[in-house]
């Protein structure tokens, strides 16, 4: 990601990585594209090597698009400004096959960004000999 990447401060072992995009200086006609966006998303996912278990996209008056994708990873979601040439998108995987720098990659690519930044946060601490009872 070349808008550049702060990480904040986790655990050393996480469940998961989550992604937090600024997208900005965005193609405001893609921003509006409904088709658009799922398409985007839905292919930056798989590439990325998610496993797609559901989504829901709607279109809102007089403009502007929300999204999300159920994947068996986690997510990866998006709601866009084209007023403001702005999208924020999330990227949250706790699977080792999923490569989320890949999928952000991916989206900001897509929507023509002319600046971005993404915060990654470490989700989920992992203490070791922790025990669960079920």
């Amino acid at each position: 990601m070349s808008g550049g990447l702060s990480r904040r401060a986790g655990p050393s072992k996480a469940l998961g990585t989550h992604l937090l995009l600024e997208l900005r200086e965005c193609d405001p006609e893609l921003l509006d594209d409904l088709a658009f966006i799922e398409s985007a998303m839905v292919g930056a996912a798989l590439e990325a090597g998610a496993t797609i278990v559901g989504q829901s996209f709607h279109k809102f008056t007089p403009r502007g698009v929300t999204g999300i994708i159920a994947i068996a990873e986690s997510h990866l979601c998006i709601h866009t400004w084209p007023e403001h040439r702005y999208a924020a998108v999330d990227v949250f995987t706790c699977g080792a096959a999923f490569a989320p720098s890949k999928a952000a990659d991916l989206i900001i690519d897509s929507l023509e960004c002319g600046s971005h930044s993404a915060t990654e946060v470490r989700r989920g601490p992992v203490s070791s000999g922790a025990s669960v009872k079920v």
